[in-house]
């Protein structure tokens, strides 16, 4: 199944990764950092609207981008893919821990409970903006303090959005997932092929 050429709007290795796994030709746009807080959530927002309002100012960054420097670097017109994973624990956004501590203490909340994976996706071009959301119900085993430790220890936890990676040494810590496990990762496999799909159909 043939999919176009398209530009991803995110550092992370796992979506590269998830996006050559698909067979999708890719080039990774490395975008300056926003002005202000990373990702900051308004006052009031409820962690739905937060993860899809961030995947579609993601988009928007990428667009306004390509808009500037496509004359200089010769870029070729392609969508844009952008994608936001929040951690959401009893209506709380467990974002990526600023240090270790506060790692261990997001992953002592998420022992023993189940936990929500929301990945939204966008794809979109100056002319159109396509959009989905996967959700995933995560369910930890009891996490001993040894448990916590030793998973703070290999560094893992940091720049994760609830302190763990699944596709990682966490994948031990989860007794059951009800949902997409490549949305947990950070990109749904399934989500974003609908959405390169329509894309193609529609134009």
């Amino acid at each position: 199944m043939k999919f176009p050429p398209i530009y991803l709007a995110s550092a992370s290795p796992r979506r590269h990764e998830i996006l050559t796994q698909m067979g999708i030709a890719h080039e990774v746009l490395r975008l300056p950092p926003a002005a202000g807080e990373d990702e900051p959530r308004l006052p009031g927002e409820h962690p739905a609207a937060y993860v899809e309002r961030t995947a579609r100012e993601k988009a928007a960054r990428a667009l306004d981008y390509l808009a500037g420097h496509a004359a200089g670097r010769l870029l070729p017109p392609r969508p844009v893919l952008a994608a936001d994973t929040t951690v959401i624990l009893g209506g709380e956004i467990l974002g990526k821990p600023a240090d270790l501590d506060e790692a261990r203490r997001m992953l002592a909340r998420l022992s023993g409970t189940e936990h929500e994976v929301r990945t939204a996706v966008v794809v979109a071009t100056p002319a159109r903006l396509l959009e989905a959301v996967s959700i995933t119900a995560v369910r930890f085993a009891e996490l001993s303090r040894e448990d916590i430790d030793a998973y703070c220890a290999s560094g893992e936890p940091m720049g994760k959005a609830g302190a763990y990676g699944i596709q990682g040494l966490a994948g031990l810590f989860v007794e059951h997932i009800a949902g997409s496990h490549t949305g947990v990762v950070g990109l749904p496999v399934y989500e974003t092929g609908q959405l390169l799909r329509r894309l193609e159909r529609e134009d």
